[in-house]
């Protein structure tokens, strides 16, 4: 990692650090496909229920690098190479888990622990509701939807995917993730999208849905 300059732009020594881990993180190989497993350091624990999946510290390590980019342009490419390793793994079957192995009502809704209840479900639903973090794919009437980004619920995974999309193409100025990727990658079960359509495919989604887009099926975050 280079070494900052008297006189020019910086950042401090812990976000250097920061910068350091993170690069090593992401340019680690491990493999996000359904048959196997992403490297133990990413983060799959904190959050629980509605944040402990992977794809959370993705989106939530891209942030720094906007913001680091602002203040030391010139190490543009190291802070490009980060975010475009993030969004590769965002396409990956385990960014998806919870939106495609969660399907149909929580079999375990009335074995929550007293702090989900107490957090998240009103007493008079309880036992009967799915506490936040359920994602529901397959509940009525929205059936089975396979495809979390062309899905009527998933909006913080597909939300979340275009903020990782959308610094790499203001860090980097590149227009690669505007070329066709492939998700997920399962067999039959994989898609084929751009940024661009998928921000489109969210704007379309937005303005037919005043009160808001689902995260999970049946709740919409108005926020």
């Amino acid at each position: 990692m280079a070494a900052t300059v008297p006189g020019y732009p910086e950042i401090n020594e812990r976000s250097r650090g920061w910068l350091r881990y993170l690069h090593r993180k992401a340019t680690t190989p491990d493999n996000w496909d359904k048959d196997s497993r992403p490297h133990p350091h990413w983060d799959n624990i904190s959050g629980e229920p509605r944040r402990s999946w992977y794809r959370f510290d993705l989106f939530e390590s891209s942030y720094a690098m906007g913001l680091m980019c602002d203040s030391t342009p010139a190490w543009r490419e190291v802070y490009s190479t980060v975010l475009d390793e993030l969004a590769f793994r965002y396409t990956g079957w385990w960014a998806a888990e919870d939106w495609l192995t969660q399907i149909g009502e929580d079999p375990c809704r009335d074995q929550y622990p007293d702090e989900w209840l107490e957090a998240w479900i009103p007493e008079f639903l309880r036992g009967r509701y799915d506490t936040p973090g359920w994602t529901a794919d397959g509940v009525e009437p929205w059936g089975l939807q396979p495809d979390p980004i062309r899905a009527d619920g998933a909006l913080w995974l597909k939300g979340n995917f275009l903020i990782v999309l959308g610094l790499h193409k203001y860090v980097s100025n590149d227009d690669k993730w505007n070329e066709p990727f492939e998700t997920i990658r399962d067999g039959e079960n994989t898609y084929t999208w751009t940024y661009t359509g998928v921000a489109e495919h969210l704007a379309k989604q937005w303005s037919s849905r005043p009160e808001g887009c689902h995260c999970e099926n049946t709740k919409v975050w108005p926020i």
